[in-house]
């Protein structure tokens, strides 16, 4: 089979000829560059308009015989690029009588890692412009593990580099001034497998300051200001904390699922420290990690091409007249017909190194390794070698008081947690008492999960945020036990108490039978105890349609 694809979501425009009998694919792309600042929607359009015929005609030229179908992005993009492509696709099917496959953007940049790397079903962290996602195959569908709370991560670093008045793409920019720079401390915020960039992007401007007009030319400034931090050392920082963050949670998805595979995908992916980190983190847990080479990270044609043969093959084909674009078209909401119904869960990891039934030696999870010794379990958060040394220090250190703090107050507020019995700080050593006979993820019924869910409110009604309520978090016995309270903190306000609920069902979602049973249940729970304003703003992220 022999497939046409057109990619047009964003910057480039791009078409692939796909061979699945050779495997190989010929990728022509145009991308659109901005003379200043970001992408420019309708500029961005009429660059699409204008490249698209170009790429498709010099793609066809290259096709060693007749093309068998037409795939193209259907979304998630910009509006207006989208449909330029779109239409182009289109015609091109309709002229060769050939049938015509809408493609989900992120779901190619996923599946040409899979592609490429011969792994059957890996996590894939989709590190792009406009998204940032964990993604893991669960019950016919990819299942959005972790995501963005805010931006992109591509788009939040050029919103660093707008404010320095260098030109789109600044993710190139950062990564080459950062080569020169030294560590300064900014925000790292981590709830669950999901994240957030915004306060961190302010707090990287804040430490350069006002960038003099004179200095702001489009290139790559040396400014310092007058009471601010030299450029390349906030470049260096926002990338071990940027990159950090989305390795942590790579691994924490990892944990979770128990896959040992995962793949990277997307433009942000070309960034050598990124890669660097993530392949460290997999080398130090023992799984596998793939990065496509750089022409299938960037938008390109290619990876829409080659899922498109799959879906074409599988028959997931559709009729010009049901083919329109959709700019928001989510990576979950794609049925996937050209899978066998595998599972990215395959296991019993532990997010956070607390998985304690039948030790005989030291289990590790993504924070942490646990063992029993007398009776007691002692839980050693590790050093990753991935984090710059200082962050990572940091990290360890507070994360370990704070958990014995917050296991403390939770208990105060009703819930059960482990008793701690000893803290070594400057080891982020923990020693807790054994509870439970498993993790909640080896036990998950409709009653437990509202167990749970009364659990929450109770701590939030405290004003205490668990950070990371995962089926791996809990444990079951005689009754439930909330653990794992290092990504914990004090806050009254609903949306923190939402995004509990959130990360808790998110989990569930990635690796449970029944998931809407469950997830009814938990709710049900929590309604029951809790504020109803809580549930409110629960409803409102997943419909804030910002998680593409």
């Amino acid at each position: 089979m022999r497939v046409l694809g057109v990619e047009g979501t964003a910057w480039c425009a791009s078409a692939a000829v796909h061979d699945t009998e050779t495997d190989e694919t010929f990728i022509e792309s145009d991308a659109y560059e901005p003379d200043s600042g970001g992408i420019h929607p309708r500029e961005a359009a009429e660059h699409m308009g204008d490249a698209i015929p170009r790429v498709i005609e010099t793609a066809l030229q290259r096709a060693d015989g007749e093309i068998d179908a037409v795939a193209f992005s259907k979304g998630p993009g910009l509006g207006p690029c989208l449909r330029v492509a779109g239409t182009a696709a289109r015609a091109l099917a309709g002229t060769l009588d050939v049938p015509l496959v809408g493609v989900n953007h992120m779901v190619a940049h996923l599946e040409i890692g899979r592609h490429e790397s011969g792994f059957d079903s890996p996590v894939c962290l989709n590190a792009s412009g406009a998204n940032a996602h964990l993604l893991g195959f669960h019950d016919g569908r990819y299942r959005v593990l972790g995501e963005t709370m805010d931006t992109g991560v591509g788009n939040a670093i050029d919103k660093f580099t707008r404010h320095l008045g260098w030109s789109h793409p600044g993710g190139p920019k950062v990564e080459e001034a950062a080569k020169g720079g030294e560590y300064v401390d900014l925000p790292y915020v981590v709830k669950g497998m999901d994240f957030s960039f915004s306060g961190l992007m302010s707090a990287a401007k804040d430490a350069v300051g006002d960038v003099p007009a004179s200095e702001a030319s489009g290139g790559q400034s040396e400014h310092r200001s007058d009471d601010g931090e030299a450029v390349e050392n906030v470049c260096f920082s926002l990338q071990e904390h940027v990159f950090a963050m989305l390795t942590e949670v790579s691994e924490r998805a990892l944990s979770l699922t128990g896959s040992d595979e995962l793949v990277l995908g997307g433009g942000v992916g070309q960034n050598a420290r990124l890669r660097e980190m993530l392949a460290e983190m997999c080398e130090q847990r023992g799984a596998e990690f793939y990065a496509p080479e750089p022409r299938f990270l960037r938008d390109n044609a290619g990876m829409i091409a080659v899922l498109g043969a799959k879906m074409a093959a599988a028959g997931d084909t559709i009729e010009i007249a049901d083919s329109a674009i959709d700019p928001d078209f989510r990576p979950d909401e794609v049925p996937v017909t050209w899978r066998d119904n595998e599972s990215v869960a395959v296991g019993h990891g532990v997010t956070d190194g607390t998985s304690m039934s039948g030790l005989s030696d030291p289990r590790r999870g993504a924070e942490a390794v646990v063992d029993v010794q007398d009776g007691v379990i002692v839980k050693r958060r590790l050093p990753k070698g991935y984090r710059h040394p200082a962050l990572d220090a940091t990290l360890r250190r507070d994360r370990t008081v704070l958990e014995a703090r917050l296991l403390s107050e939770a208990r105060k507020a009703g819930v059960p947690t482990p008793l701690v019995h000893d803290v070594d700080v400057p080891e982020a050593t923990l020693r807790l008492q054994h509870v439970g006979d498993s993790d909640l993820a080896d036990a998950l019924t409709a009653e437990h999960a509202r167990e749970l869910g009364g659990h929450l409110a109770r701590l939030h009604d405290r004003g205490l945020v668990h950070g990371d309520p995962t089926t791996k978090n809990v444990r079951v016995g005689d009754r439930l036990f909330l653990v794992d309270f290092g990504l914990g903190y004090h806050s009254g306000h609903p949306e923190d108490h939402a995004m509990d609920l959130h990360v808790f069902e998110g989990s569930v979602a990635g690796t449970a039978t029944d998931s809407a049973a469950i997830c009814r249940a938990f709710e049900d729970g929590y309604a029951a105890v809790g504020d109803d304003v809580v549930l409110e703003r629960l409803a409102e992220i997943r419909g804030r349609g910002r998680y593409q």
